[in-house]
């Protein structure tokens, strides 16, 4: 067993050091068995496949990603295509990986702490490697007038003190920045600039 980390093994061939190995295919080793070059390479695929199972775990406690992130994931620390696919296997076997519920997910965290339009949340999806039809189906729920005012609500604060126009100016090209369009930026910042100058006036 290694010293630092329990799930792993070192493998010693010839009383000399070949390899480190996950558990689970050392667990088929016994000492003195002889290992030709193909079960090695039968063995360290089968370590990749461990190795690139338990990042993927790991990276998942932290919070839903898409089988698509993953995937790049996985890409990014150089492992096998093999071992990749049949990761995304087992982890949607799990349902540890599941792209409509993280569709769903997405959603609903943008809409209760960062509100976007559907647009904007179109191509968040689409950045997440989601099929169009599972985007469609997340994001048809959306009341995009309802996200725009909380949006508009809390930028007025910043911007209450200044010129109806630069409010305009400001509020509006926030709400069309973050993809909602003019025929629901206008009545939505036309409401925001009332409701600051109604609560004002009763102020006052």
């Amino acid at each position: 067993m290694q010293k630092r980390n329990q799930s792993r093994v070192n493998v010693f061939l010839d009383g000399e050091f070949a390899f480190g190995l996950a558990l689970n295919p050392a667990l088929t080793l016994k000492v003195g068995q002889e290992l030709s070059d193909a079960d090695i390479a039968s063995l360290q695929r089968e370590d990749d496949f461990e190795t690139a199972k338990d990042r993927a775990v790991r990276q998942l406690a932290r919070r839903p990603y898409s089988a698509a992130e993953i995937d790049r994931y996985l890409r990014r620390h150089s492992h096998d295509t093999d071992s990749i696919a049949r990761v995304l296997e087992y982890l949607s076997e799990m349902n540890y990986v599941n792209d409509e519920a993280f569709a769903e997910f997405w959603v609903e965290q943008r809409d209760t702490f960062r509100p976007r339009s559907r647009l904007a949340l179109r191509q968040e999806l689409a950045q997440k490697g989601l099929s169009s039809e599972l985007i469609t189906q997340a994001v048809e729920s959306v009341d995009e007038a309802a996200a725009a005012q909380r949006l508009a609500e809390k930028q007025s604060r910043r911007w209450q003190h200044l010129s109806e126009a630069e409010f305009y100016r400001k509020v509006g090209g926030y709400l069309q920045r973050h993809g909602f369009p003019y025929s629901i930026v206008e009545p939505v910042v036309t409401e925001a600039w009332q409701s600051i100058n109604d609560n004002t006036d009763i102020n006052e």
